[in-house]
């Protein structure tokens, strides 16, 4: 085999691989014309040709109950000979318009598989003596191995690029799921205020969205926007934190040209640019006093006014503004301006911090895992009841964030696949104590349906405790018999025993 051939065979791509093993065939054939044929549904669809009229048979598309050369191949999976002239199979049709037409037609099934026929491959001689073809048995039996492993070749191309094609589809879909920033909870106080949110959503005031720093307002507010009449406009964001009071007023509203040194050009503000979509407004509690009176005017009369500028602008926008500090108390300090914090908070929406929605963090855990684990291609690991434990009595100052970031340290530092309290940092662990009570962990009773990393053993039998009690240790130590038999006290084969009477056996996706 020479080392074009070769090469040919290590293709991936479909196109390249098609049009490189057409050629190859036309030039030791010496024809003028070759398709290539495949087989979708009910018609027979030229995806590549070369020579002579090519650029008319590319994409032309034969119904597969019509006869045609290419269909009795493909239908009868073997080789033919066809005099165009005299073969009632030619499908004459195609080449009615055509200055060059066919004389002697050669034609291949491609195999898939070895009873597997996916299209055909037709050599053409165009020549009107029939002058070209080699037609000798042993030449055409030559032939009709390379065929054979080329069509292979391609078929394996072709399923490369679907699979390739497939992943592409499912890597965009959990890019768009991520994107999409899921808002998980099930506990009372959370769902309350998801309830008002989604109430929110269908109207087009303004909102305040009150809560501890991480507990999720920007993606409370983004929600809150995708789900509004404006979702096709802009959603634009501005931490009023994180941006010096001399640039902020710049920000939000813009500037003429020579307002100030360095405005060589006019700048549209955030407001002008997300006209007709929302501005998302976060740690409003320290915008400045100065800026809030801009702001206020945004409010109530709908225009802007960029440094520099004498007139006003009319501008669109719903504003959906967030905080974590006392805003009432800050209006009594005169730090916050009263008329602004009213126009602020026609619908108010309050998100409870961590610590407040424990049965929660289940759900949160096991929801970060997937995600962190799929984001990097890994295994997913599992987290073990005890350290879920330390996980709900933790006091959560950062809150979900902190949450989050945990998993990410988990993921890397934790070489096993079950996550067990000792792999939590020391602070998660020395911080807190306990309770004899498994399962009544910081004043909370979680149920199995609350979570799978709970169990309640009151409506278990005896034998059903017994049963539970040793699937959780084999889980607990990996399915290691020996570690679980020590961990419960007893011998080994009295361990192994009692799993054969429980009727126990490891399931192979644990």
């Amino acid at each position: 085999m020479s080392r074009p051939e070769i090469e040919l065979f290590k293709e991936l791509d479909p196109q390249a691989l098609q049009k490189k093993f057409l050629n190859s065939l036309i030039k030791i054939q010496n024809v003028g014309r070759g398709s290539i044929w495949i087989q979708k549904k009910e018609s027979y669809v030229c995806v590549e040709a070369a020579g002579a009229e090519s650029e008319n048979i590319k994409g032309v598309v034969l119904e597969s109950h019509r006869p045609s050369i290419v269909g009795w191949v493909i239908e009868n999976k073997q080789m033919t000979i066809a005099e165009t002239k005299s073969d009632r199979r030619h499908h004459r049709e195609v080449e009615e318009a055509f200055a060059v037409k066919s004389s002697q037609i050669l034609c291949f099934p491609l195999f898939l598989s070895e009873h597997e026929v996916y299209g055909a491959v037709q050599i053409i001689d165009t020549t009107p003596g029939k002058t070209r073809l080699n037609l000798d048995k042993e030449y055409l039996e030559t032939l009709q191995n390379l065929v054979d492993i080329c069509s292979i070749a391609m078929g394996n191309a072709i399923l490369f690029s679907t699979e390739k094609k497939k992943a592409l589809y499912l890597k965009t879909a959990l890019s768009r799921m991520q994107k999409e920033n899921l808002i998980i909870g099930q506990s009372k106080s959370f769902q309350k205020s998801m309830g008002l949110v989604k109430s929110y959503a269908d109207t087009d005031f303004h909102v305040l969205i009150t809560g501890d720093s991480g507990t999720g307002k920007e993606l409370v507010a983004e929600r809150l926007h995708k789900r509004s009449s404006r979702r096709k406009k802009p959603f634009l964001v501005q931490n009023c934190s994180a941006i010096p009071e001399t640039l902020l007023e710049s920000e939000l509203f813009g500037y003429k040209k020579g307002a100030f040194t360095g405005a060589t050009r006019d700048r549209a503000g955030l407001f002008e640019a997300a006209d007709g979509g929302t501005v998302f407004l976060d740690e409003i509690g320290d915008m400045p006093m100065s800026t809030q009176a801009g702001l206020l005017r945004v409010l109530q009369k709908n225009e802007i006014k960029p440094l520099g500028e004498t007139k006003a602008r009319r501008i669109d926008v719903r504003i959906v503004a967030a905080t974590n500090k006392d805003i009432k108390a800050m209006i009594a300090d005169n730090s916050f301006r009263q008329d602004l914090y009213y126009r602020l908070s026609v619908l108010p929406v309050h998100l409870p911090p961590l610590r407040e929605r424990r049965e929660d963090i289940p759900l949160l855990v096991k929801h970060f895992l997937e995600t962190e684990f799929t984001k990097a291609n890994t295994k997913e690991k599992k987290m073990m009841p005890d350290a879920m434990q330390y996980l709900v009595a933790y006091h959560w100052p950062g809150n979900i964030r902190e949450l989050e970031n945990l998993i990410r340290y988990l993921m890397v530092t934790t070489p096993e696949e079950s996550i067990q309290a000792i792999n939590l940092p020391p602070h998660f662990r020395e911080s807190q104590s306990l309770t004899d009570d498994p399962y009544a962990v910081a004043g909370v009773s979680l149920s199995p349906s609350d979570n799978e990393f709970m169990v309640d053993l009151t409506g278990l039998t005896w034998p059903g405790l017994e049963k539970t009690y040793v699937n959780s240790l084999l889980k607990k130590h990996n399915w290691n018999i020996t570690w679980a038999a020590k961990a419960s006290g007893i011998n080994r084969s009295t361990f192994a025993s009692r799993m054969r009477k429980l009727s126990i056996r490891r399931h192979p996706t644990e």
